[in-house]
């Protein structure tokens, strides 16, 4: 007889919106009948080893609510990268509670956590309907047009360099702020939405899907500085040369890495400080300073794109409308409909997991140092209501008396 448990976990990186996600499983459950207790894993497939559960049915509507518009992730989160075995435990524990329906939100990692287990309940005979819902700032869990969490953070991102551009505007320099992205690029590319004005920064964007050469940043940064006395740069944290070792490796002696040998790019100013260091000493400009948005741009509360709230929502309550109603497992992803409305379709989980996208080239400019105008129009409606807009004084000069005709 099924048993009308289901469980659900966070887990990566939280995001502004991701118990938005949570949220719309647990609701969304509650209509179905046959469901009669909706369990939380606390701290991701950590807590399911470690039979952490708390009973989300007991939870009252409101609070859930008020929950749904928090950031980051209400149950906690884990940075644990599941291997074979440590599959098998989680199969073994949601066997053990007759949990029929798993639902994990995350990104690539979380995808390969699902299919592992779902084929280890394929191969014991269990009725086990796994579903991936996704999750991550970084954009880049392929099948999917946008991933919810990104769009927020992208409104931070490119509202964080409206502002330092007006502030390096009104004491010139040379700005350097860093932003995540390992391997894909868009979050650093939404710095771009930021600009109103063509003189406006950032006016130069470093990619990780672009080979960085130090000799060539220097040279545009100079050509900048000279055009227009100042110059604003967002610069992704993945940064690499043509070997793709990352230039935070290159330039700094020594640096922590993570618990899965990657060297930690995140959570330091290594990469700011490194380029700001490289411009002083050789460009001999004085006013440098260089910014690491870090953890900032995740879980920023007060900084979300509706748009991306009403879609996390969306993808939790289709995640279970999927396995309710659905015979497969799989990934839940947006599909991107018209000039701005989504589907939702469940993806097989073999085609998300453990897979990587990138920018597609036709979002990045020859130069290889901005965006297209067809990056401009496929993030603008994802960055919802609101923006905020910046203006400029009309400059109209007054003559001279004491210095007439001297240049301004």
């Amino acid at each position: 007889m099924p048993s009308g448990k289901i469980l659900v976990a966070q887990g990566g990186g939280p995001t502004a919106v991701i118990n938005q996600s949570l949220v719309g499983v647990a609701l969304e459950a509650r209509r179905f009948g046959n469901i009669e207790r909706i369990y939380g894993a606390r701290h991701g497939v950590r807590g399911i080893v470690n039979e952490d559960f708390v009973d989300l049915t007991q939870e009252t509507h409101h609070n859930l609510e008020m929950v749904a518009n928090t950031p980051s992730s209400a149950l906690g989160s884990t940075r644990d990268k599941p291997d074979l075995p440590y599959c098998q435990e989680i199969f073994k524990v949601l066997q053990a509670h007759e949990i029929e329906h798993f639902f994990y939100i995350g990104g690539n990692d979380s995808s390969d956590t699902v299919r592992i287990v779902s084929q280890e309940a394929a191969k014991a005979g269990y009725p086990l309907r796994c579903i991936h819902i996704p999750k991550t700032i970084d954009n880049d869990l392929v099948g999917n047009d946008h991933t919810p969490g990104f769009p927020s953070a992208a409104r931070f991102v490119a509202q964080a360099f409206a502002g330092a551009n007006l502030d390096n505007a009104a004491l010139p320099g040379v700005y350097v702020g860093v932003v995540m992205g390992r391997h894909a690029g868009f979050l650093t590319a939404a710095s771009a939405l930021g600009k109103k004005f063509p003189d406006d920064g950032p006016h130069l964007i470093y990619l990780p899907e672009r080979t960085f050469v130090l000799e060539q940043f220097l040279a545009d940064v100079k050509a900048i500085y000279e055009r227009y006395g100042r110059c604003v740069i967002a610069v992704s944290e993945g940064i690499h040369d043509a070997s793709g070792t990352p230039m935070a490796a290159l330039l700094a002696k020594d640096l922590e890495h993570d618990d899965h040998g990657n060297v930690q790019l995140s959570g330091n100013g290594a990469l700011a400080d490194l380029l700001c260091q490289e411009i002083k000493s050789k460009l001999n400009i004085k006013r440098v300073r260089g910014d690491t948005f870090g953890y900032l741009q995740r879980s920023f509360i007060g900084c979300v794109s509706d748009v991306d709230q009403r879609e996390a929502r969306e993808v939790g309550e289709k995640a279970v409308q999927f396995a309710l109603w659905g015979a497969t497992s799989g990934s839940v992803a947006i599909k991107r409909t018209g000039f701005y409305s989504v589907d939702y379709e469940l993806l097989p989980l073999e085609a998300v997991a453990g897979k990587t996208r990138v920018m597609e080239d036709e979002f990045i400019s020859s130069s290889g140092t901005d965006v297209t105008d067809a990056f401009r129009m496929y993030l603008r409606p994802l960055l919802g209501s609101g923006m905020p807009d910046a203006f400029r004084l009309r400059h109209n000069p007054v003559e001279k008396v004491l210095r007439p005709g001297t240049a301004r």
